[in-house]
């Protein structure tokens, strides 16, 4: 399903291998929380999807991780920005900014954070209309 929405939408993605089971487990307990159902979904049938400028729609699970490992950790980022504990990143748009789900509380809503005024503004109702959102928009099409 998630590869035919985002192939409807733009034919410039590359799709990769599915994640298995074992994978998001360990993932979700490396992030000691449980990923939003419907990107667990998406995983399942392709680890992150790319645009035709390398620019990553969703990331891999191993960037997923990684990339939510460093933001939630205490030292990374002391006094600079709000905590970003509440916040699952997954995606970015190739020039720094990039688009999460809210886990506390939990919905289904994706906000983008702007990485130079620190600002978290909701950018889309949910995982499709993100990936609708994303692949018909032009530059900064949450704003």
């Amino acid at each position: 399903m998630w590869k035919e929405v985002a192939a409807g939408a733009m034919s410039e993605v590359e799709f990769r291998a599915p994640v298995g089971a074992a994978a998001l487990a360990e993932a979700e307990r490396r992030l000691d929380r449980s990923l939003p159902s419907q990107l667990t979904e998406l995983l399942m049938e392709t680890d992150g999807m790319v645009d035709e400028w390398g620019s990553g729609i969703v990331w891999s699970l191993d960037r997923i991780v990684d990339q939510n490992l460093l933001f939630w950790s205490p030292d990374s980022f002391p006094g600079l920005y709000m905590p970003f504990d509440p916040l699952l990143f997954f995606g970015d748009n190739g020039a720094g900014d990039q688009f999460a789900f809210v886990l506390t509380p939990a919905r289904p809503d994706i906000f983008v954070w702007d990485h130079e005024s620190d600002s978290r503004l909701w950018a889309a109702r949910e995982l499709e209309d993100y990936l609708h959102r994303y692949l018909a928009g032009d530059g900064d099409w949450w704003r």
